[in-house]
């Protein structure tokens, strides 16, 4: 799923603006990754909280196969990461993703579930290449 989602998006915006968390780190303490299976038990989505302290976490990694697109998976891997944010005492939930043709279903995704835009995050830089969300629970 990784290579999927690596496929279609790196394609979409440059190499020095793509910041994509790789197996080996999705894998790492502080980040808890998410995948939702299809009734044959078949891998069709991913979603990864990477929790930074301070009340600070992240949304990594989000994808859903391409054939189960508008069935709301993305939406409910989604607030899966919310869930566990708020029960780890996250109170800030951001991410960064792309700002060009082809991220469209990735920002009605977030801005359905009530992230909003905001400035750069982290020590992303604000490139114009950036889309950047976040979304902020009650203490």
């Amino acid at each position: 799923m990784v290579a999927a989602l690596n496929e279609a998006m790196i394609p979409l915006t440059p190499p020095e603006f793509q910041f994509q968390l790789t197996v080996e780190q999705m894998a790492e303490p502080g980040v808890t990754t998410f995948v939702a299976r299809d009734e044959e038990g078949r891998a069709v989505g991913m979603a990864s909280l990477k929790v930074h302290g301070g009340g600070l976490g992240e949304v990594k990694r989000m994808w859903t196969d391409p054939e189960v697109r508008g069935r709301r998976v993305g939406s409910a891997l989604l607030r899966r990461v919310e869930a566990l944010a708020q029960e780890t005492g996250v109170t800030r939930l951001v991410l960064e993703t792309g700002e060009a043709p082809g991220f469209e279903a990735a920002w009605r995704v977030y801005e359905r579930g009530g992230f909003t835009v905001c400035g750069a995050v982290l020590d992303y830089p604000d490139s114009g290449w950036s889309r950047f969300y976040e979304k902020k629970f009650a203490p």
